[in-house]
């Protein structure tokens, strides 16, 4: 009998097919991804690869980007309704207000959004490169979808800039408790508190290194101590044991799992593969104004 990471291999081989894989997915998936990296990486991974085929172990708006960077090439994604809550906490009505509202205004939006608000905004960003781009705008008034954490953190890195934010937010990063957090660091006084952006002001004052996804794993794994507390989603703790066999991880928050992330299992990335299920389609007028944005991320991020 074949065991599934065999047939996903043959498969994957067979299709031309590379597989994209976001720390936040199973470890399992991860183990057999080619690349696995947060929003950033993977954007650039997507529009670099030569496969015909994607397989995208995320959620659906990173699948969208994918395809938007890449309109010849299929993009499967291995659970079609896996998605993310914050991408839809934004409304083109809602942009269109803002813009009425402010002279010299820069739209900038978080990744994670939808393909349509991608439409509306000047400029895409990632947590890793947010504050380098919103540098770098002309434009004195930012208005910053859908995330209002990030939204809030970028704020006070560039005070130079009037940063709105809207009111979105990430259901996981957002239950982050500072009294949790608390208890952690009473419980562990060694460990150094590594924490995502997506969190809640109160819990970025408590941190000793706020960064993307990459940014946490790099600083954990460059730095000379041994213990981090990491306030991001729990399957970057794969990673980070991988790379820091010798060192000590522990969550801010218990069960700090994305349940959408966690729909993308073995079984439907072999599905997938072998079926073309899942696969991801933006219309070409979303397609061509959506990708204005992504295409300036790229640039400015460099």
């Amino acid at each position: 009998m074949e065991y599934i990471e065999d047939e996903i291999a043959r498969l994957k081989k067979e299709k031309n097919a590379v597989i994209l894989a976001h720390y936040y997915v199973p470890d399992e998936v991860q183990e057999i991804a080619d690349f696995i990296g947060d929003s950033f990486y993977l954007s650039k991974k997507a529009n670099e690869t030569n496969a015909g085929t994607i397989v995208f172990a995320g959620v659906r708006f990173m699948g969208e980007s994918a395809k938007i960077l890449n309109p010849d090439k299929t993009v499967l994604m291995p659970d079609i309704t896996a998605d993310c809550p914050m991408a839809h906490m934004i409304t083109p009505g809602q942009i269109e207000a803002m813009r009425q509202k402010y002279d010299d205004l820069a739209v900038v939006c978080y990744i994670n959004s939808t393909a349509e608000i991608k439409t509306y905004c000047d400029v895409c960003v990632t947590s890793s490169n947010a504050v380098k781009i919103i540098r770098k705008l002309p434009q004195k008034n930012i208005y910053f979808v859908p995330d209002k954490n990030l939204g809030y953190y970028v704020g006070t890195q560039v005070p130079e800039k009037n940063v709105i934010c809207n009111d979105g937010y990430c259901p996981r990063h957002n239950a982050i408790d500072p009294e949790y957090v608390k208890k952690c660091q009473h419980d562990h006084p060694n460990a150094l508190f590594l924490a995502h952006p997506e969190c809640p002001k109160e819990v970025l004052a408590m941190a000793d290194y706020i960064g993307s996804t990459s940014g946490i794993i790099q600083y954990a794994t460059e730095s000379p101590e041994r213990e981090f507390i990491i306030g991001t989603e729990n399957g970057v703790m794969y990673e980070l044991s991988t790379r820091n066999p010798d060192k000590k991880f522990y969550p801010a928050m218990e069960y700090q799992y994305c349940i959408n992330m966690k729909k993308v299992t073995l079984e439907k990335v072999r599905n997938c593969l072998r079926d073309g299920s899942g696969e991801i389609h933006v219309p070409d007028d979303v397609r061509c104004k959506s990708l204005q944005a992504l295409e300036r991320m790229l640039e400015l991020a460099q």
